[in-house]
């Protein structure tokens, strides 16, 4: 389909709470879901909210097998999760390094809950119930933050762990982190 443009930090429409979706498996859904996944393999993401390419709806789509941008990630199933819920399923939180495809070269560590439960419904309007754990319960939250507004740098804790990427990750191909 197509490669939208992705908004960057400093766009305020990153910073609105997204509409919840009313209508399902429509040929406008379709398409939005279609060029939010080659937007979001154009720039080797491992998720995508529509907020970032400016549409103010509560839908992200995330997943990969393998990820040049967090290399030691395991793959996370492809998912199209709309008017998501998340819940978590343990007070214990974890800090790990993010990036974020509208913070481009920069990465933070961020505290995410270890596990959670998300519910939510496809493109159809099908019923999605999934327990996650790790780097998949990462990715949620990191996406769903967008539907809320939030970008991860307002989740730092401690900003001596943010910075340019190719300085703390000179080992990442530059071309993995835009």
């Amino acid at each position: 389909m197509t490669v939208r443009e992705i908004l960057k930090m400093g766009d305020p429409r990153l910073l609105r709470v997204a509409e919840p979706v009313r209508e399902f498996g429509t040929p406008a859904m379709d398409a939005l879901i279609a060029d939010m996944f080659d937007t979001m393999h154009d720039a080797n993401g491992a998720g995508l909210a529509a907020p970032q390419i400016g549409v103010n709806l509560q839908l992200v789509i995330f997943g990969f097998k393998d990820n040049g941008r967090y290399p030691d990630a395991p793959a996370v199933p492809q998912t199209v999760l709309i008017n998501p819920v998340l819940t978590p399923l343990s007070d214990e939180k974890e800090e790990a390094f993010e990036g974020c495809l509208s913070v481009p070269g920069l990465r933070g560590s961020v505290p995410r809950f270890t596990r959670l439960r998300y519910e939510g419904v496809d493109q159809h309007g099908q019923r999605i119930v999934r327990e996650v754990d790790g780097f998949h319960a990462r990715v949620v939250q990191h996406e769903v933050d967008h539907l809320l507004g939030i970008l991860y740098p307002m989740r730092i804790v401690d900003f001596s762990k943010f910075g340019y990427t190719q300085v703390m990750f000179p080992d990442l191909d530059p071309d993995d982190d835009d």
